[in-house]
C-alpha cells in the first residue's frame, strides 16, 4: 500500500512535495493540483461530467490538512478546498504529471481557454 512519508509545502514555489514509502518522490505544481482536484466540483458526479478548470496560473496553496492516515486536504488560495487527495492518488498525479499536465494543456487549446485568471 503506497502511503506518504513526507509532505512538504513549498509556498513560495507554489508546489507540494511528496515523498512515498516505495522510494517514489514528486514535486507537484498547486496548479497542477488544482486543475485535476478530485472533487465533484472538478470531477463531476459521473462519467462525462469532469469540467476543465482554467485561469489557475497563479494559484498556491494555503493549507494541507490530514485527513485520517491516508489522505490530505489541500486549501488553495482561491478558496477550493472540497478534494481529498489520498496518497494513492498523490502517487498517480505524480506519475503521470507528464501525460496529464499535456492532456490539460491541449484541453485548454481546444476549448479556447488560458491558464491566466
Amino acid at each position: 500500500m503506497i502511503e506518504a512519508v513526507e509532505l512538504r509545502l513549498r509556498r513560495a514555489e507554489k508546489r507540494l512535495d511528496v515523498s512515498f514509502n516505495d522510494g517514489s518522490a514528486f514535486e507537484l505544481p498547486a496548479e497542477y493540483l488544482r486543475v485535476e482536484s478530485p472533487s465533484a466540483e472538478v470531477q463531476g458526479h459521473g462519467p462525462g461530467q469532469r469540467k476543465t478548470v482554467a485561469g489557475r496560473r497563479h494559484v498556491g496553496i494555503m493549507a494541507v490538512e490530514p485527513v485520517g492516515h491516508y489522505a490530505v486536504r489541500l486549501v488553495f488560495d482561491d478558496l477550493h478546498d472540497t478534494g481529498i487527495y489520498s496518497w494513492e492518488f498523490l502517487h498517480q498525479l505524480g506519475r503521470e504529471y507528464a501525460a496529464r499536465w499535456a492532456a490539460y494543456l491541449a484541453e485548454l487549446d481546444v476549448k479556447g481557454y488560458s491558464r491566466e485568471p
